[in-house]
C-alpha cells in the first residue's frame, strides 16, 4: 500500500491536506485494497491536484473506477462553493455528457438469441457510429439552438419518444441554463451533424439479458421494470465532437487567463475559472447546451432501436421498449445538499462519475422515490454491467458512485496487446455477436484493458456509494 495513503477503512483511503503544498482539503479514494495498489500513480497525483481547488469542500474524491485522465482522474469527483469557487473543464471533460440510457424490453433470451445477428446488423446499419459518423437527423441552426435548450423534450416534440423517456432521464433530460449564443461556430458545425450517433472510444450499444440469479433485490428491480430472463440494452454516448469543441474551445481561453485571476494550478490542465465570473458563466451555459445535446442524441438512437425491434419482434403485439433511466458522467451541476444543518447549493463537477440519490430525494421520478436512483454501470464489453441503485450511505461523496470498470491499460497500450479481429472472433464463440466500424478501435476497448467489474463495483456497495441490484449478460454488441 502506498506510504501516503491512510486506510479510513477496508473501502476507504485518505490522503492528508498537508501531503502536497496548496491542497485545500484531504483527498479520499474508494476501493479495496486491491483496486487501490493497481491504480496508476498518476490517479494519486491528480486527486491531490484537484484538492488545490479554490472553493472545494471536504475532500477531493476518487471512484473505485479511477484511472487517469485530463487534469482530474476519470472517477474524480469535487463539491465547489458557487460563490467562491472555480468551474474546470478538466473537472468534467471532453466529452460532456458522456451517459449511459438503459432500456428494459418484454422480450426474453430464448426470443433474441435466434436473431442476435439480424438485430445487431440491422443497429449497426441505421444508428450511425465511429469516429466522424453523421447522425439519425440534421437540423438547422435555428433547430439547433432549440435543440441545445430542450434536450430530449425537443425529440419528444418532434416524435422521437414518448413522454416517460423524459421522466426518466436525469434532469428531466432538460438541464436548466443552458444559452446556445455561448457556443462557437465550431462547435456547431461538428454538432449538427452527429445527433444521433454512438460515436468512437469506449462509445457503444449493447443487448443483454439478466441470467437466472443474477437480479439481486427483486422488490427495487421489479419497480426499475427488469426481471430475470429479460432483454435489456444499454447505450452509451455523449455529446460527440459538439461537447469536445465547447470543451477545447474554453480550455484554450482558461489557460490564456490564469494570470488574471491570479490562480497558479500544479497541472496546467486544471485551468479554470472562477464560477460566478463573466467567463465561468459563459462555459457553464455552453456545457449545459452539450448536456441537453447528449440527453437527445441517446433519445434519437432509443427511439431509432425502438424501431429496429419493433420490426424484427413487434408481430407479437405487446411488446414493450421502456427507458428505465439516463445517467450524466461528464458534467458540473448546481445541486441541492445539507452541509453542517444549513441548505447549501454546490457545484458538483463528476468526471467518469455518476450520481446516486437515495430514496426521498424530489429530483427522482416518482416511480423512484421510494427505491433511489437508478445508477447504470457498464463493464467492458466482454464482461458482465450492473444495475445499482442511490443510498443515503454516499452522502459522504455528494450521492456520486462509479460509472464503469475502469481502464487498466491505456489505448496505446491494448492496441499494442490484443488484436480486434481475434477479440471479435473470440466473444462470439462466447456467445456475443459484435459489429465494429474499425477493429483496431475495437482491440483498445478489450476487456484485459479494464479493471475486474465484479470487484469495482462490489467495492462500491461496500464503501457504501449504492447498492446492488441486477447484473446483466452481453450477447451482443455494437462498438464504435
Amino acid at each position: 500500500m502506498k506510504n501516503f495513503l491512510t486506510k479510513v477503512n477496508d473501502y476507504t483511503f485518505e490522503i492528508p491536506a498537508d501531503y502536497k503544498k496548496g491542497m485545500n482539503v484531504p483527498a479520499r479514494i474508494y476501493g479495496s485494497e486491491n483496486i487501490i495498489k493497481t491504480m496508476d500513480s498518476a490517479v494519486f497525483e491528480q486527486i491531490t491536484n484537484v484538492a488545490t481547488l479554490p472553493g472545494i469542500i471536504n475532500y477531493a474524491l476518487c471512484m473505485p473506477d479511477g484511472h487517469s485522465g485530463y487534469g482530474f482522474p476519470i472517477g474524480g469527483v469535487a463539491a465547489i462553493l458557487p460563490e467562491t469557487g472555480v468551474i474546470s473543464p478538466g473537472g468534467i471533460g471532453f466529452d460532456i455528457n458522456c451517459g449511459v440510457r438503459l432500456i428494459a424490453t418484454n422480450l426474453t433470451e430464448e426470443e433474441v438469441k435466434p436473431k442476435i445477428r439480424e438485430l445487431v446488423d440491422s443497429i449497426f446499419r441505421h444508428v450511425p457510429s465511429g469516429v466522424g459518423s453523421g447522425g439519425i437527423v440534421s437540423l438547422s441552426h435555428k433547430t439547433f439552438d432549440e435543440a441545445m435548450v430542450e434536450g430530449v423534450h425537443w425529440a419528444v416534440k418532434n416524435g422521437f419518444g414518448q413522454d416517460s423517456d423524459i421522466e426518466m432521464c436525469e434532469e428531466q433530460g432538460k438541464i436548466k441554463n443552458a444559452d446556445p449564443s455561448k457556443v462557437s461556430s465550431k462547435a456547431r458545425e461538428r454538432g449538427a451533424e452527429q445527433i444521433g450517433s454512438l460515436g468512437s472510444g469506449n462509445h457503444y450499444l449493447e443487448i443483454q439479458y439478466i441470467k437466472k440469479g443474477h437480479i439481486f433485490d427483486h422488490q427495487i428491480a421489479s419497480v426499475f421494470g427488469i426481471k430475470e430472463g429479460s432483454i435489456c440494452i444499454m447505450i452509451h454516448s455523449g455529446s460527440r465532437g459538439f461537447g469536445h469543441q465547447i470543451a477545447t474551445d474554453y480550455l484554450k481561453e482558461f489557460s490564456s487567463l490564469q494570470k488574471k485571476f491570479n490562480f497558479s494550478f500544479p497541472d496546467r490542465e486544471l485551468a479554470s475559472a472562477p464560477f460566478l465570473s463573466e467567463e465561468g458563466q459563459n462555459y457553464f451555459k455552453a456545457m449545459n447546451c452539450a448536456i441537453n445535446i447528449a440527453f437527445l442524441n441517446r433519445q434519437l438512437i432509443k427511439h431509432r432501436v425502438t424501431e429496429i425491434l419493433f420490426d424484427l419482434f413487434g408481430k407479437k403485439g405487446d411488446l414493450k421498449v421502456n427507458t428505465v433511466y439516463d445517467v450524466c458522467h461528464n458534467t458540473a451541476k448546481l445541486e441541492n445538499f445539507t452541509i453542517n444543518g444549513k441548505n447549501k447549493t454546490l457545484l458538483i463537477h463528476r468526471k467518469g462519475a455518476t450520481r446516486c440519490l437515495p430514496p426521498g430525494r424530489e429530483e427522482l421520478p416518482l416511480k423512484y422515490r421510494n427505491t433511489g436512483q437508478p445508477v447504470i454501470i457498464g463493464g467492458s464489453m466482454e464482461s458482465f454491467s450492473y444495475l445499482m441503485c442511490g443510498t443515503e450511505s454516499a452522502s459522504e461523496t455528494f450521492f456520486s458512485t462509479v460509472h464503469g470498470s475502469g481502464r487498466v491499460l491505456s489505448r496505446h497500450q491494448a492496441k499494442s496487446k490484443f488484436n480486434g479481429k481475434s477479440l471479435a472472433c473470440d466473444m462470439e464463440k462466447k456467445g456475443i455477436y459484435i459489429k465494429t466500424a474499425s477493429y483496431s478501435a475495437l482491440s483498445e476497448e478489450a476487456g484485459g484493458a479494464y479493471k475486474n467489474v465484479d470487484e469495482v463495483v462490489a467495492s462500491a456497495e461496500k464503501a457504501g456509494l449504492g447498492k446492488i441490484v441486477a447484473k446483466f449478460t452481453p450477447i451482443g454488441n455494437i462498438k464504435a
